[in-house]
């Protein structure tokens, strides 16, 4: 059984705007005020919206300008060490000089890819009671009707 998805609508049109901004800066990558334009029309619905998006999505934006961060075309990419163990990759906007940095853990997994954060379709409970569980009519001096009633008696007419 599929779940039905909150927004379908909005999520769809998000992810519209983000692979239209892919192609344009893919066919020229000159045209970065256009790719710039799609995603902010995207951050912009996201926000309206109150709509998560994926961290995938939301780290290959740049939070300043809102251009579209590829490396080796709107980004630069390099890896840091801080010590021995850790290590960092540092992603830079060449449009406004925003500079990201992302822990380079490779144990280290997403709240969003850990299957503790799926939704699993919970079971409802029978929206029909029982027979057995319905109370019979009952006089004001405690005794037990015999007669049906109003339901039963026109049902049957």
């Amino acid at each position: 059984m599929a779940v039905q998805m909150k927004d379908k609508d909005a999520y769809q049109r998000l992810n519209y705007l983000y692979q239209a901004a892919h192609c344009v800066l893919s066919q020229n990558p000159e045209n970065v005020e256009l790719a710039r334009f799609y995603c902010f029309t995207q951050r912009t619905i996201a926000r309206r919206l109150v709509l998560r998006q994926d961290p995938s999505v939301k780290r290959t934006i740049c939070k300043k300008c809102c251009s579209l961060l590829i490396p080796g075309v709107t980004a630069t990419v390099r890896q840091r060490r801080k010590n021995r163990k850790t290590r960092f990759t540092v992603v830079r906007c060449l449009s406004c000089g925003q500079s990201k940095s992302f822990l380079n853990d490779p144990d280290h997994c997403l709240w969003v890819d850990r299957p503790e954060a799926q939704l699993q379709p919970q079971k409802q409970p029978d929206p029909k009671p029982s027979i057995k569980k319905q109370p019979k009519d009952k006089k004001p001096d405690g005794s037990v009707s015999s007669k049906p009633n109003a339901a039963q008696s026109s049902a049957g007419t």
